[in-house]
């Protein structure tokens, strides 16, 4: 199903694309718009992954150098039934992760310095398993793509700018500048459209699956509602410089705004997201004390119920 919603995306994406070239270019800027759009649904196929990666500043760690974290991806790809991804740690102090790759054998997942410094073993176990349900439901595929190919609406829609005073041989604009003016501000809202249009009910569905991959609801519960004080008070600069990355991020990394910018957000509220997560965590506590034998403990069963501070150094 979600290469299905990918393929619409792509078309969408790529629809957009071509109306925004010809618009600031006409037939010429169609026909260049269109070679552009083949060439980058190609590379956002196969290569969107680590350009996103290398957006982020991301390096690739392992369990020598980042045990805590590869350990805990381990244990939950293990209780997901899912290959291991390659493990990314970005030296970014605003405590956030993503998940990336086209398909679960591909895949990646990337946490800040600033989650492990600011969140519990559990709470951080809450947030992986979070990335790791978007892996499961083959999300990262269109997530990734939505970044790529908007990132790149938001680039011609500049050149159309540039592009504004240009003549042709007959001494005509080669683009109306009112056209050129209202591309470049039309071209970046709709990629945003779109990615809030895919972003909100896949990161409900991400919260609820990854609540049941680690087993404790209340663990993704606490490490959301520390991401959204982090995110509020600190910015992200890698986040910043690439906003149609921001999507991708379990928390908006982008610098909070009111207002206009509000409309656009591509993520849910993060009060509902808690809420869900915490009505989720009280009917799973009721059923616990309903089963007869009690529920054995898994990987986890040595961690204590409420969220404490893990030894991240």
């Amino acid at each position: 199903m979600n290469y299905f919603k990918t393929a619409l995306l792509l078309a969408a994406l790529t629809g957009f694309f071509l109306v925004a070239g010809y618009l600031m270019g006409g037939q010429t800027g169609l026909v260049i718009a269109f070679v552009v759009a083949l060439g980058m649904n190609i590379f956002a196929y196969w290569n969107s992954d680590q350009m996103v990666l290398r957006m982020a500043n991301a390096q690739e760690v392992g369990p020598e150098n980042a045990p805590e974290l590869f350990n805990i991806v381990h244990e939950l790809t293990q209780r997901a039934g899912l290959p291991m991804p390659r493990v990314y740690l970005i030296a970014e102090d605003q405590p956030n992760a993503f998940a990336t790759g086209r398909d679960p054998e591909h895949a990646a997942v990337a946490a800040t310095t600033g989650l492990l410094r600011n969140l519990s073993r559990e709470e951080v176990a809450g947030v992986m398993a979070h990335e790791l349900a978007h892996v499961r439901h083959r999300d990262t595929l269109i997530m990734t793509v939505a970044a790529t190919l908007s990132g790149a609406i938001g680039m011609l829609a500049s050149f159309g700018g540039l592009m504004g005073g240009g003549r042709d041989s007959e001494g005509r604009p080669l683009v109306n500048p009112i056209v050129a003016i209202a591309a470049m501000i039309l071209a970046p809202m709709a990629a945003m459209l779109v990615q809030m249009a895919i972003s909100r009910g896949r990161e409900y569905e991400a919260d609820r699956m990854g609540a049941e991959i680690c087993g404790e609801p209340h663990w993704l519960a606490s490490a959301l509602a520390k991401l959204h004080a982090g995110t509020q008070q600190i910015h992200n600069e890698a986040a910043e410089r690439n906003p149609a990355t921001a999507h991708m991020y379990i928390a908006n990394p982008l610098a909070a705004a009111g207002g206009m910018s509000s409309l656009f957000s591509t993520h849910p509220p993060m009060e509902e997201r808690i809420a869900r997560l915490q009505a989720m965590a009280s009917q799973t506590r009721a059923q616990s004390r309903s089963a007869a034998p009690p529920r054995s403990g898994g990987p986890w069963a040595t961690a204590p119920q409420a969220p404490r501070r893990g030894p991240w150094g």
